[in-house]
């Protein structure tokens, strides 16, 4: 049986949600970096964002990992590519890494990729699913610092995004999940260091102690 969800516990997920986004208005920018995950609608708003004109040249990047490789059997970026490429993004628009297999090495691993292709941008567009924006944000600041981040994703509620997803509970948890490395990854050297309000430090510790926390590391 589902996790019932309560006013509150709703409540908690969308004020770490809204934490979570950035904020920041889509631009022109050198290069977009699509972060591979779960959800394909990442693909299609970097395809959006590319037929609007943001950028010449975009970059799907990530392997596979135990939550998509039955999704996206030829890897992250590969799928990611495929569906670009059916929504009007020309080939020679895209580059694909293959190898990355979290958010350290999608951003280190890209900014290779580029490399090699001759590309060394001063603005970088990262477009992510929407409650990883924050985590995308400072791990590129930490690994790349000389360059101009801007964060996106599709613009969409929280109670949009949960129908989407079909599990409330397992959003929850990857919300919670994501908070937990905000605040945790900084100490490890893998992130630049974020301020996170204390309405949501209450929120966040109030789902935890509810079970929100199958997608939490165990540090």
């Amino acid at each position: 049986m589902s996790q019932r969800i309560s006013d509150e516990q709703w409540r908690d997920a969308e004020t770490i949600w809204d934490y979570h986004q950035m904020n920041h208005e889509p631009r022109p920018v050198d290069v977009a970096i699509g972060l591979g995950s779960h959800d394909l609608g990442v693909a299609a708003f970097a395809a959006e964002l590319y037929r609007a004109g943001l950028f010449p040249l975009l970059v799907f990047t990530g392997g596979n990992s135990p939550t998509t490789a039955a999704r996206f059997p030829h890897g992250e970026a590969v799928h990611y590519r495929e569906h670009a490429l059916r929504l009007g993004v020309p080939d020679s628009a895209v580059l694909v890494e293959t190898l990355a297999g979290n958010t350290g090495q999608n951003v280190s691993l890209s900014r290779a990729l580029l490399s090699a292709h001759g590309h060394e941008p001063d603005s970088v567009l990262l477009i992510s699913k929407p409650y990883m924006e924050r985590r995308a944000y400072a791990t590129c600041r930490k690994l790349w610092p000389e360059v101009e981040v801007v964060c996106a994703s599709e613009p969409l509620k929280f109670a949009d995004y949960v129908r989407s997803i079909g599990d409330e509970k397992l959003v929850i948890d990857m919300l919670v999940g994501d908070l937990q490395r905000v605040v945790e990854y900084p100490k490890h050297g893998f992130a630049v260091e974020q301020d996170v309000p204390a309405d949501v430090s209450a929120a966040y510790d109030r789902l935890v102690a509810a079970g929100f926390d199958s997608r939490m590391l165990h540090l």
